[in-house]
């Protein structure tokens, strides 16, 4: 369609507000304002809303993709000021107050950028081409694939180098999502490979690495997690580099700066994420990370009536002057301090600048193993008991009492015995 069709939303005499992404900001956002006197658009590319700290259990066949997704329209049933496009924005044009979609244009009184983050290879792109990132649930899925396709290949290979091309995984980034996915990837050399893949020498030919550039992992956590969390890499077999940094990936052969190389075929890329804004905003607008610069009420530098929040937005406050993490609780809190702003709008009440509330930090690594962080008062542990509180965080998190129910169940199976039926192949059809 033309610049000139329009999206099919009916007319309101109350205030639009375009929500642009449906993410953990954009949701929390919309949910609050599901009953104030707003009409709300909210646009997304996809028709659900993933839950993206589990996307690493979707790659190493832990969980089923349906587990962690959930519907917008199932979730907006009976909310009459709710409208939901499945598409995505092209552009906004600020002065004209309209953003651009492949369906057509939609005008707003309110814009909302909750886009959140994509993968930032810093300009290498021979990685950018072919290393696997995962920023979401296809994305998750294919890399699960292509791990699972990769030893059923290194099966019918005789010879050694191109066999340890196929059952070598390099996971480039030492951050929550690094550790996790090589926590859970060492789990699975360990207890499942050897049952599924006896022909092969799990043992002795597959390799674990996790190449970090600093020199601890999960950086910004507490020194004491950081150690913790490298000791359960290491008891668990993983390789871990650190102060090494990946400088090229042919597809076969992982290059580092130090001039050595690892061959493998798969490149897991976690080292780094850049904001995702929508193209049209002002150029100065546009701050560290690709992120938009916002004031302490969410609004965007150098525009009227544009908003940011989540993993897009770059918000400086007392005790953040770097930013805040690009977190889920930081886009959840965003949401919700921009909703109770437009509902004082409204009552003609006093708007209140965003104050960030760092609940803590944890992370996981493999059965019975988390470190977590807490603020307030300072606090860090580790282990089972860790463990066990990100187990209850995330399950209570997840939209949906099926999707707890599911992801619940997952989790037991796996803890009794490590081997849930989920190492399936699914490939779309091509024609």
């Amino acid at each position: 369609m033309d610049a000139t069709t329009k999206i099919n939303i009916p007319e309101s005499p109350h205030e639009r507000i375009v929500i642009v992404g449906g993410g953990f900001g954009g949701l929390q956002l919309a949910r609050k304002l599901s009953r104030d006197d707003y009409q709300v658009v909210l646009i997304d590319k996809n028709n659900y809303h993933q839950f993206q700290p589990l996307f690493y259990q979707v790659a190493m066949a832990g969980l089923e993709p349906s587990s962690i997704v959930f519907p917008f329209r199932k979730l907006f049933q009976g909310k009459k000021n709710i409208y939901i496009r499945v598409t995505e924005v092209v552009s906004v044009e600020p002065d004209k107050k309209t953003v651009q979609t492949p369906l057509g244009f939609c005008n707003y009184d309110h814009l909302i950028i909750a886009t959140g983050a994509d993968t930032n290879y810093f300009g290498n792109e021979n990685i950018e081409k072919y290393a696997l990132p995962m920023k979401s649930v296809a994305e998750a899925l294919y890399l699960r694939n292509n791990i699972l396709d990769d030893y059923e290949d290194a099966l019918t290979t005789p010879d050694y180098e191109p066999r340890q091309e196929l059952v070598d995984i390099v996971i480039v980034g030492g951050g929550p999502t690094g550790v996790e996915l090589a926590g859970s990837l060492a789990e699975m050399k360990k207890h499942v490979l050897p049952k599924d893949y006896p022909e092969l020498n799990i043992e002795e030919e597959v390799d674990i690495y996790l190449v970090q550039a600093g020199g601890c992992v999960l950086k910004g956590f507490s020194d004491d997690s950081s150690a913790k969390a490298l000791r359960y890499l290491e008891e668990l077999g993983v390789k871990v580099l650190l102060n090494s940094r990946v400088t090229d990936f042919d597809g076969h052969h992982v290059l580092l700066k130090d001039g050595s190389s690892i061959p493998s075929q798969k490149v897991i890329w976690a080292a780094g994420v850049k904001g995702s804004p929508v193209p049209g905003l002002p150029a100065t607008s546009i701050t560290y990370g690709n992120r938009l610069a916002v004031d302490r009420f969410h609004r965007v530098k150098e525009t009227e009536d544009v908003y940011a929040i989540g993993d897009v937005a770059y918000m400086e406050e007392p005790g953040w002057q770097k930013g805040h993490p690009q977190v889920a609780q930081v886009a959840i809190q965003n949401g919700a301090n921009l909703a109770r702003n437009f509902r004082n709008r409204i009552r003609e009440k006093d708007l209140i600048p965003f104050a960030y509330n760092d609940k803590g930090s944890m992370a996981t690594v493999g059965r019975g193993r988390a470190v977590v962080d807490i603020p307030k008062p300072k606090f860090q542990f580790g282990g089972f008991l860790a463990w066990l509180l990100w187990l209850v965080v995330h399950l209570f998190a997840i939209l949906g009492t099926r999707n707890k129910l599911f992801v619940f169940i997952n989790w037991v199976i796996n803890y009794i015995n490590y081997d849930q039926s989920l190492r399936l192949i699914i490939k779309p059809k091509i024609k």
